[in-house]
């Protein structure tokens, strides 16, 4: 209303900015949280680097420090003080659902740190790719993987491998991790390319040189002549691969564009981080005795738990993106070109809201407890792993291999205490022993039927 020609101003405040992490923070961010994560190793783990932190418990203090940065500053996104780039840290799990839903557009996934990573070895792998080429390698990957499957098509013959190879690995009484990532990948490589592949040794040595330079990103020049006799190798098995094998399955739907090399690529790799799980996880039982008993008779219970110790121990700890627009954050802005780091352990483990937070709790996946909360340990969204419920699926089968007529038991002193689990576990100097189940209280294998449990969504795709 006008009154004698004065007209009332209306003033419209200013959205207010997104917080900013002092400098003083933002390297605490560096040392104590995100530094950890990368130092082990995220394409291929250092045995010594996880050793020290397992010493140190350095993992857990990174996790206390994001939980008070968050009381200081917020839900977020937190900026971060980078000179040359804006980085922003996401500490709510509403953002983080967000972030995962909205991959590739406007968050995309190939970020310069994960191109320059893996470029080593798969150039054109899905995770690196964008607009119509990631489109189309996302196809391939969700075509030969059967991602919206439960149990896959060729589950009789991959559980057929799983049981072979673990009964050669059970029958020496006891393994330690590099008996059982040499036995996994005899499995991993006569299930992606036939029998004859089974003792190409060569091969997964040639892969493990090349990620150990991945996880130097831009620091160390790439061994382009390795990559190319490496991926050669694998186009070379790709052609010969038998019908009932993932390649051969690759094979008969592959186009150009699809790069099938670069993505086989992208499974044995990622199946390195499946047979880290599965270890832990065969651990975990043996830490947990009545979870056992439950896992020889509730085959689900299996899955989940796996999926608990992948929650304690993701193997993906940390998902990047990159903001490729202008996004707003609740009346907010943060600018294209922005990129995004997640701090899963974080997530899985934020004592101040998940109870069970440092605790191996397999019914939370299965009573609705994990949904209420973004447990990813598989990501989520339109990346998430396409490979979840193939991974799943084998891991198990080599989990109830194992414990349908033993019990695995931890040697004394792993310092594994089932109340207070540690942020960072040590795989690499573990070693288990097997005792003889009586016959009273075997299994009969049921892997192999249908698996009810659908998974989240680690292998951040």
């Amino acid at each position: 209303m006008r009154r004698s020609g004065v007209v009332a101003a209306v003033t419209v405040a200013a959205p207010a900015p997104l917080p900013k992490a002092s400098p003083a923070d933002t390297l605490r961010i560096l040392l104590l949280a995100a530094g950890p994560l990368f130092a082990k190793g995220l394409i291929r783990r250092r045995p010594a680097m996880v050793r020290f932190l397992a010493r140190t418990d350095a993992e857990a203090r990174g996790i206390a420090l994001l939980a008070r940065l968050r009381a200081k500053y917020g839900e977020g996104p937190l900026r971060l003080a980078f000179p040359l780039r804006g980085a922003a840290l996401i500490l709510s799990p509403r953002h983080l659902r967000r972030l995962l839903a909205e991959t590739p557009e406007p968050f995309a996934a190939d970020t310069p740190e994960k191109r320059a990573s893996l470029a080593h070895f798969q150039p054109r792998g899905v995770l690196v790719s964008s607009g119509a080429e990631r489109a189309e390698r996302r196809r391939f990957n969700e075509a030969v993987l059967e991602t919206g499957c439960p149990v896959h098509s060729l589950a009789p013959a991959l559980i057929r491998l799983c049981e072979g190879e673990a009964a050669s690995l059970l029958a020496r009484g006891g393994f330690a991790w590099p008996e059982f990532q040499a036995a996994w990948f005899r499995m991993v490589r006569a299930a992606i390319f036939g029998p004859a592949a089974r003792d190409d040794e060569a091969l997964t040595a040639m892969l493990h040189a090349l990620r150990g330079d991945a996880n130097w990103a831009f620091l160390k020049p790439r061994r382009r002549r390795l990559r190319r006799t490496f991926l050669a190798a694998v186009g070379e098995k790709l052609r010969q691969a038998p019908a009932d094998s993932l390649a051969g399955l690759a094979r008969a739907r592959a186009t150009p564009e699809a790069a099938p090399e670069d993505q086989i690529a992208h499974w044995l790799f990622a199946f390195d981080a499946a047979a880290i799980g599965a270890f832990r996880t065969l651990a975990m039982l043996a830490l947990h005795p009545d979870a056992a008993a439950r896992a020889r008779r509730d085959r689900p219970f299996v899955r989940a738990a796996m999926l608990d110790t992948l929650r304690l121990w993701p193997t993906t700890p940390a998902v990047l993106r990159r903001s490729e627009r202008d996004t707003d954050w609740e009346g907010r802005t943060l600018p294209a070109g922005t990129g995004l780091l997640v701090h899963l352990p974080f997530f899985h483990r934020d004592r101040g809201r998940i109870p069970y937070a440092d605790r191996f709790t397999p019914a939370a996946w299965l009573d609705g407890r994990a949904e209420a909360w973004p447990f990813v340990p598989f990501s989520a969204g339109p990346a998430g792993c396409p490979a979840a419920n193939l991974v799943l699926l084998v891991a198990g089968a080599w989990i109830e291999a194992a414990i349908r007529r033993h019990v695995v038991l931890l040697p004394p002193g792993t310092g594994l205490d089932p109340e207070a689990l540690p942020a960072t576990f040590d795989h690499f100097a573990l070693r288990l022993s097997l005792r003889p189940l009586p016959r009273s209280r075997r299994e009969p294998a049921l892997l192999g039927a249908v698996n009810p449990l659908s998974p989240d969504g680690d292998f951040d795709g």
